[in-house]
């Protein structure tokens, strides 16, 4: 069996943010941020076949800051002593 993979690189096994051709200041989306945020930053295109997916994380992201500060307003508007 012929192996042809270089081994000896160091950006093979370090975080993908670290490697030259991803560090260049592009901006990235949603499913990008996501899945270098699920995979510890070692893969950047986990999530980019399905968009909806990162939508769906975003939104329940914020449905979780919204209603956490509702909880809070409203059990210090309604049930302070």
């Amino acid at each position: 069996m012929i192996n042809d993979l270089d081994f000896q690189t160091p950006e093979l096994f370090g975080s993908v943010v670290f490697r030259p051709d991803f560090n260049s200041f592009k901006t990235i989306n949603a499913s990008q941020a996501w899945s270098l945020f699920f995979t510890g930053g070692r893969e950047d295109k986990q999530l980019d076949s399905n968009p909806q997916i990162a939508l769906f994380l975003t939104s329940v992201l914020v449905a979780l800051g919204i209603s956490g500060f509702a909880r809070t307003f409203i059990s210090q508007t309604f049930f302070a002593a």
